[in-house]
């Protein structure tokens, strides 16, 4: 599979969905409205709603059907973007070779972009289509909250602080990364498996395989990072070395996870590879 082809053609149908649910940016209060589009539009990879849609093709779904699955874990990827690099927090001042959104429209309007972008993730996937059943979409919705909650994404962000100052432990890194970055894509996968109408065996093994492929796509970029001698990085607990070492046994678990769904799952695995090999 040509993995920059898919990931461009998926990312265009998520694009679409989020124009549509997104307010316009001229729609009062326009500075709020604008300050949620200007980390959305243009986007990134959209790796993780790449994951989300290849979850439902690989349980025998149309990957459209987890289209809106794939929108709110973007929408809530984006929102911890931006309430990351707050003063407060990272305090960047670029994301994607753009000014962050309190540089280019104030503190306050960023905190409030971050909190409408949330809270728009679950507008869109309560309000899915017709083809999805309402417990579908209630266990992909619960996968979402659980993954963005104090247990997973918050919670990894408020270890990450907690110990900005001081040196870590490789438990503790990893236990940081498994909340910070692990928990969306396990959200991503499974929610995608939710929405295709998985059974919970099935569920349970793509969540896993999320958790392991996020490990690793995050193994991977402390590699890519390695210069900046970030306190929660794997690469200052076993060197750059040992790190894709990590990433690689990491990747090799996930794709493990895998075995039982055949053909079908092929864009999960290349996804997963492109994860870890990626050089940006």
């Amino acid at each position: 599979m040509d993995v920059l082809a898919y990931l461009a053609e998926r990312a265009a149908l998520v694009d679409r969905f989020l124009e549509a649910a997104l307010p316009p940016a001229g729609e009062a209060p326009a500075d709020l409205h604008a300050a949620m589009r200007h980390l959305v539009f243009p986007g990134g990879k959209r790796l993780r709603p790449a994951f989300a849609l290849a979850a439902c093709e690989a349980v025998g779904s149309p990957p459209g059907r987890a289209l809106a699955m794939a929108a709110a874990v973007e929408l809530v990827h984006v929102y911890s973007l931006v309430h990351d690099d707050l003063p407060c927090m990272d305090d960047d001042d670029l994301r994607r070779g753009r000014p962050t959104v309190h540089v280019a429209f104030g503190e306050a309007v960023a905190v409030l972009a971050g909190d409408a972008l949330q809270a728009q993730a679950f507008a869109v996937l309560a309000r899915d289509g017709a083809e999805v059943t309402a417990d579908a979409r209630l266990a992909a919705l619960a996968e979402l909250a659980a993954a963005a909650g104090s247990r997973a994404l918050v919670g990894g962000q408020a270890e990450d602080l907690a110990f900005a100052g001081g040196a870590l432990e490789l438990a503790q890194i990893e236990r940081i990364h498994e909340r910070k970055t692990a928990a969306l894509f396990a959200a991503a996968c499974a929610g995608g498996a939710r929405v295709g109408g998985a059974g919970a065996d099935d569920v349970a093994r793509l969540r896993r395989f999320g958790i392991a492929v996020g490990l690793a796509f995050q193994a991977a970029d402390d590699v890519l990072d390695a210069e900046k001698d970030e306190a929660c990085s794997l690469v200052r607990a076993l060197g750059v070395e040992g790190t894709r070492a990590r990433a690689a046994e990491r990747l090799a678990q996930g794709l493990r996870e895998l075995e039982g769904f055949g053909e079908r799952a092929e864009p999960l695995r290349d996804l997963a590879r492109f994860a870890v090999a990626r050089e940006h």
